[in-house]
């Protein structure tokens, strides 16, 4: 049950309208986190910067990469709202269905094929990070793939995405209908033996 309802469009101050301006006309809706975010301006928009900075054109993390990562926090924190939207957005960035359907269980014979060796890195950080489990031997292993302004952007990234999906998942936002990939029940904790 959503503990939380958005106010009246009219009852946001003039800045956080623009920003649900852009949403709508972006996804065609204005997203229901913002709604909420929204209550709160000052921390709506220091959020909304900081999605912007880690999102950039100009990221060391190729989009397809950021995606992957932001939609496997996504299901380990039982976000629906985060996996629609995100799923979304990595279908658009030109990954495959197949490799969609794939992430929950990247690490499993058959699926882990589909992912390169720095995304497996990758999500294997951001499920480490997102259960309090990252160890000298990932550290050391994320050193030996990237510069560490590379594990900066991807440590930032995988913060946001924890604190995004919690926040959503907390809140029981649902999904919005922007990926219509099917999708498991986000009833799993990561396989991480």
């Amino acid at each position: 049950m959503q503990t939380v309802n958005a106010k009246p469009l009219s009852e946001y101050p003039w800045f956080i309208r623009l920003f649900f301006w852009k949403q709508k006309r972006k996804y065609g809706q204005i997203l229901q986190p913002g709604l909420l975010w929204g209550r709160s301006p000052k921390v709506f928009v220091t959020l909304a910067l900081l999605y912007g900075a880690l999102d950039r054109r100009s990221s060391p993390l190729s989009p397809a990469l950021r995606s992957l990562v932001t939609v496997r926090i996504s299901q380990i924190n039982h976000c629906v709202f985060c996996v629609d939207i995100n799923s979304a957005t990595l279908l658009q960035r030109g990954v495959s269905l197949e490799k969609v359907a794939a992430l929950r269980d990247w690490r499993q014979a058959g699926q882990a094929e589909l992912f390169s060796v720095e995304e497996r890195l990758a999500l294997e950080y951001a499920e480490a990070m997102t259960l309090n489990k990252v160890d000298d031997d990932l550290r050391q292993r994320l050193t030996g793939c990237w510069p560490d302004d590379v594990i900066i952007e991807l440590t930032g990234l995988i913060a946001f995405q924890n604190l995004s999906s919690k926040f959503n998942a907390a809140l029981d936002l649902p999904a919005q209908g922007f990926c219509q990939a099917p999708h498991k029940p986000a009833d799993e904790r990561p396989d991480t033996s």
